[in-house]
Formats: C-alpha cells, structure tokens, sequence
C-alpha cells in the first residue's frame, strides 16, 4: 500500500463537543472541551485526506494515557474482546471515520488524553494523529455505573443543580443560606481534579491513585479529607475563635467557586477561612462537578463525642458551673456534612444508597481529618462495626446527653440520662423546590422507641434507667421573638406534677456561642430559690438586652440559654438548654429579566437594624451563570436605622433559572444574606413573535 505523494493520511480529529457534552449532560460545564461520563458511548470524527484501505494489512488503533505523567496507557482496539475494556466501533464515510468509543462503567475518572494510531500489519505505527485531551466523569445515568441513581428527578438536584440551600438556625427556629455550589462554572472542574491530584495518595503514587479512582468510595473518602486544610494540600482552613483578620470570614462566602479558585491561583495554598457549612457547600460542589450524586445535610443539636463513648458528658460543680476540662464533649448547635449516592461493594448487602461525607475537622480517621464514606442505613440500625467512621457518625445524631456532678473530693455522681435531645430535624433541600425536607427517620428509630434504644445497645452503650421518665418538677424554656438588636424576654417555667410543694434552686444563664458551641461571653445570670405549689407552675423571667448581647454576640448571632434545676430534697437535676438564633434584617435585591449577554444592572439595598452605627460595609455578589464574585464597599458610617442601597451592573453568561446571592458584612453585623432569582433568556427567546401556522 501506498499513498500518494506520501501525504498524511489523518490529517485531524474533530471531537464534536457539541454533540458529546450535550447527550452526556455536561453542556453546561464547557462546548469547546470534550467532557463524557463512563459507561456511556460517544463518537469523534477522524478527518482524512483519502479513504483508509480496509486491507486486512491495516489497522486503526486508540491509545489513552492518563495521569499527570501519562503513568497509564491504555489501547483501544475495534473489537469487543472483553466486558469491561474500553473499545471501538469504526464507520467510514467520505473522507471521514466516525470512531464510537465506549469505556467501562468502572472506569478511573479524569483527564484523558487520545491518540489514533495507524498501524501496518506488523504492528508498525505508520502515523498518528496530534494527542486531544477529554474528561471522563462518573455517570449515574448509567445503571452499571456504582453511583448510578434511577431517577431523573432527583438527579436534575443532586448533580445538575447548581443552586442550594444550606440549614442554620436551631432545631425548633430552621434559617437558611442560599449557596451557589457552580459546578458548572467556567474551569471549575479542572480544579476539582487539581484537588484529587494533591492528595497525599497521589503525590505518594501517582499511578496506584488513578487505579483506585475508578472508585466513589475512594474518590468521595480522598474528597472529605481534601477539602479541609488539616493534613495536606487541602482547600479550606477552618477556624472558630472569631479572629478571621487575616482571610475572609466563615460567614461571608456565598459560594463554592471564589474560595476553588483563590486555592487553585495560590498554588494549593489553603484559604482563610472555614466552618462546617463552607466545608460542605465546598464538598458538594467537587462531588456533584465529578458526577456523584450528593446532598448538603444539617443535623440539629448535633453531638461532638471527643472520647467515642456513645454519649455527650456534662460535667457541673455543686455550684452548678460548669467544670469539663481537656477537649470536652459538646452539643454544637447544628452540624452540616453531605451525603453521597453510591453502591457499596467493600461491605456487606444492605449499605448501598446514601452515605455520609463529613468534611469538617472534627476527629482524625486512619490518622487523617476525614470522616466517610459511612452508609446512612449502618447509622440507623447500630452498626458501629461497618467502615467508614460509623461511631462518630452515630454519636451525632444519637447520642445520650448524661450530666454529671463532680463534688470538691472529685467524686462524680451522675445526675440525669437525656436520650431524646440529640439528632433532631435532620434536613436537607427537597427536590421539588427551596423547602425543607425533614430525613431524621432515616437515621434513627422514632427517639425513646424500643427500638431505637435496642439500637443503642447494639451500638455498645449501656442504657440508662436514670430519670428517663419526667420526675416530680419539669422545665421548660420558651422566648419572645428574638430580633437583633432589640431586647427580649426568655421565660422559663417549672412545674410542679406532684402532690407536695416542692422547694428547689434555678440558675439561668445566657450566654453568647458559636453554632458549635464555644462560649463567647456570659450575657446575663439569675439564681433563684424557689417553692412550686402542687400541680402549680412557677414562671422566672430574663429579659435579655442588647446593651448586654451586642458586645460578645458571635458571627452566628446565637444565645443560648441554659436553666439548671435542682429539687432541694433530691440529688437529681433537670437540665434544659434553648439556642435562640437572633433574627437578621433582610436584603432587598431587585433586578429585571435579562438577556445571555447584555448588560443587567442589580439595586441591592439594606437598613441597619442596631441601635448603633455601622463601619466597613461591604457586600459580596455572585451567582451561577450570571457573575463572578465581586464586592461593593460602603463608605463611612451607617447610622442606627439608616438604609444604604448599591448598584451592581453584570452581564450572564448562561441562560435558564439563575440565582443572584448577595451577602452584606461590617464592623458588628455579619452575614446578612439577600438573594434574588433571574430568568435568563437566549437572545433568540426576546422577541415576543407569536408565529400562526
């Protein structure tokens, strides 16, 4: 066989982008780049300047290399040997082979990059095209697929959506924070790779990581790790002393991408600074973009147990002040992890379906700050043997608070065993619009059911008889309408089941936290003595106030009141706490529809509602689809009440529903959050032609 005038014979290779990005759902990420999900084909086009000789002499072949160094080369030949191998079907037509590619549904996920090869019966490569770069994703359209999910619906949120709501507050008062995940958004999945390519594993092998990749267990594990700067060239830093001068706070991100990029731009130097939320906005983000099904979680009154015992220890004087010492365990206020859709082949049946990521630093697991891969379905029914980080997730959200008394010879008697307090409205976004959806059953048995405490034991926990049942006094804390910046009254009512008066002491205290409970300062204290007639309730109130709060309220403007009852006659007491998250002004945003490409301008406007003024006003825009992140500083001082409105021009990139998220921060007001939604059209949509046919 010869060509004439000894002219190449390939001359390109068209990867039809549009085409491929469009039937494998990646369209949104990038046209101009071939990004496809395993197990399912697509085709590129091989550009010739003559018909290829289909003489049995000749042969076409693909070679794939993948990792940093091109550690893994594959070939790809026209035949089906084998289930499980990448091959290829060949179509000639005029000039032109369209080549269909099919990789196995387990194969490693990443940047891969293809040469075709035209090989001489002998094997000799006669010529080869120019190397040309894809993405391989996972596909849970793909039923052989490990995170394959069967529904549509629910795939549209937990990989399509690039707009989310995370949960704050406290269980009995829900917030939310709109977050704009923007898996999508421009270069963001390369980052997302860069992330797994600096995990310790794959600067330590590179080729053994790629091997594994292939795997959502061990992808999402290397994720939860990588995502916090603790171990390694992770994303975030996290940090909860209120001290974030020298990096952003917690509090300000309103989305996933600044803080990917400023990693990715700093050379993987980690960004200032994080909390569990950030973590697991970061988290699902990364997730989504590499194609794992995956949900934010927020899970109320959430346990830290620091010594893996099963159950949350507070430990009192005879005073009834607080004597834990060390790294003690806590109750935080909410936590937030995520959940990931995948099979799991390394354990038994029954453990496939969600499993928990937690991101956040809390424990070390193997050594490493990394918590998951750990089935939901092991959590709820006990158990604690089943990898990853089963205990620690099951002390979250079903622990027993026990409270303690320690007296001045350090003797400890315990006092009161609470298994109803802990894990409580665990939520996370509905599918079917921005409302909560409540998920507590999946976790855990109906709280004091046989059940779940049959569960407990399993779990390795002795179960507590002590005061489980409502003794003679019973407590109970309610509160007026908490607005920041205003004083309010908290009433806490003891009553009286038994036929005797009952005489006993009650200390209320008030203090400012963090949604993970570090105590930022008292507000305010009360001790009374008291005598409860029979079937009689007794009312105390605090009136908490500004002058009081404002100086020590933290960037989560949280209060959290804690009312210690001890029966005179008796050595048990009643413990009851109550998180009052303080109420924040809202931001009013209006914009008009908008056009892909023409210039939109956005009015945000915002009303101080302390009783002092404001310094260093800042607000922070960005949205999916519609703008980078940018910031509009206020200047000079914003007076108690005094509005103060900014405009903001932006151009969308991207057509469909979008959401514009604005966050406003100062001197003593963080994290006012405002968001507005926009329809974007394409241009061909603006013309308001009615066609008859």
């Amino acid at each position: 066989f010869s060509h004439q005038n000894n002219l190449p014979l390939l001359s390109g290779i068209d990867l039809q982008c549009y085409e491929n990005n469009h039937s494998h759902r990646t369209e949104e990420m990038d046209m101009v780049r071939l990004l496809v999900r395993r197990g399912q084909p697509f085709s590129v086009v091989l550009q010739c300047t003559d018909h290829i000789p289909r003489l049995p002499d000749h042969q076409l072949n693909l070679i794939l290399h993948l990792g940093k160094n091109n550690e893994v080369v594959l070939k790809v030949s026209d035949s089906q040997q084998d289930h499980g191998k990448w091959w290829f079907s060949q179509c000639n037509a005029q000039g032109e082979v369209m080549l269909t590619l099919h990789s196995p549904a387990d194969a490693p996920v990443g940047l891969y990059s293809m040469t075709v090869v035209l090989l001489s019966a002998d094997g000799q490569i006669l010529e080869q095209t120019k190397s040309q770069t894809f993405y391989l994703l996972f596909n849970p359209w793909c039923k052989d697929d490990s995170v394959y999910l069967p529904s549509e619906e629910l795939l549209q949120e937990y990989i399509l959506n690039e707009n989310g709501i995370l949960y704050q507050g406290s269980w009995d008062d829900i917030t939310t924070v709109p977050w704009n995940f923007g898996q999508f958004e421009k270069d963001v999945v390369d980052i997302c790779f860069e992330v797994l390519d600096n995990s310790p594993a794959a600067l330590k092998n590179s080729e053994m990581d790629i091997a594994n990749r292939g795997s959502p267990v061990y992808v999402s594990r290397t994720i939860t790790a990588m995502v916090n700067a603790n171990d390694d060239r992770g994303v975030v830093s996290g940090r909860w002393d209120g001290e974030y001068s020298d990096g952003v706070a917690p509090t300000r991100w309103t989305g996933s991408v600044p803080i990917l990029r400023r990693w990715s731009e700093g050379g993987g130097q980690k960004v200032r600074y994080g909390q569990c939320w950030v973590f697991t906005g970061v988290a699902c983000t990364v997730l989504r973009c590499l194609g794992i099904p995956t949900r934010c979680i927020t899970n109320y009154s959430s346990a830290h147990d620091t010594d893996a015992n099963i159950s949350v220890d507070y430990y009192f004087n005879d005073q009834l002040e607080s004597v834990s010492e060390g790294r003690k365990d806590s109750i935080w206020n909410y936590h937030c992890w995520v959940e990931s859709w995948m099979k799991r082949d390394d354990l038994p049946e029954g453990y496939d379906g969600w499993q928990v990521l937690d991101p956040t630093p809390q424990e070390r697991s193997d050594g490493v700050f990394c918590c998951g891969p750990c089935p939901v379905n092991a959590v709820k029914e006990g158990e604690v043997g089943l990898k990853y980080d089963t205990p620690f997730v099951f002390s979250e959200v079903n622990a027993d608070l026990v409270v303690w008394i320690v007296h001045p010879d350090g003797e400890r008697i315990q006092v009161s065993q609470n298994s109803k307090v802990i894990g409580r409205n665990i939520s996370t976004k509905s599918v079917y619009g921005d409302f909560t959806e409540d998920i507590t059953a999946n976790y855990k048995y109906p709280e004091g059911s046989m059940k779940e405490r049959e569960v407990y034991k399993k779990a390795g926990r002795q179960v507590g008889q002590k005061n489980e049942g409502p003794g003679q006094l019973e407590l109970f804390i309610k509160h007026a309408p908490a607005i920041h910046g205003t004083d309010f009254d908290v009433i806490i009512e003891v009553y009286n089941a038994g036929r005797e008066d009952t005489d006993a002491q009650l200390i209320v205290t008030s203090n400012a936290i963090t949604y993970n409970s570090i105590h930022r300062g008292e507000c305010q204290r009360k001790t009374t003595s008291l005598t409860v007639p029979a079937h009689k309730a007794h009312k105390e109130v605090l009136r908490l106030q500004y002058d009081h709060y404002g100086a020590c309220v933290s960037e989560h403007h949280m209060i959290r009141v804690t009312a210690l009852l001890q029966p005179t006659d008796q050595d048990n007491i009643i413990l009851q706490e109550i998180n009052i998250p303080l109420k924040m002004p809202a931001l009013h945003i209006k914009v008009m529809n908008s056009i892909v490409s023409r210039k939109l301008t956005a009015h945000i406007s915002f009303t101080n509602p302390l009783p002092v003024s404001l310094q260093g006003g800042v607000f922070t825009v960005e949205g999916a689809g519609l703008t980078e992140a940018k910031e509009i500083k206020t200047h000079g001082k914003i007076e108690p009440g005094q509005a103060v409105t900014v405009k903001f021009s932006f151009k969308p990139t991207r057509a469909g529903l979008r959401k514009l998220l604005v966050d406003f921060d100062s001197d003593i007001l963080r994290d006012v959050k405002g968001e507005a939604t926009v329809i974007v059209r394409t241009k061909m949509q603006n013309r308001n032609a009615v066609t008859e046919i």
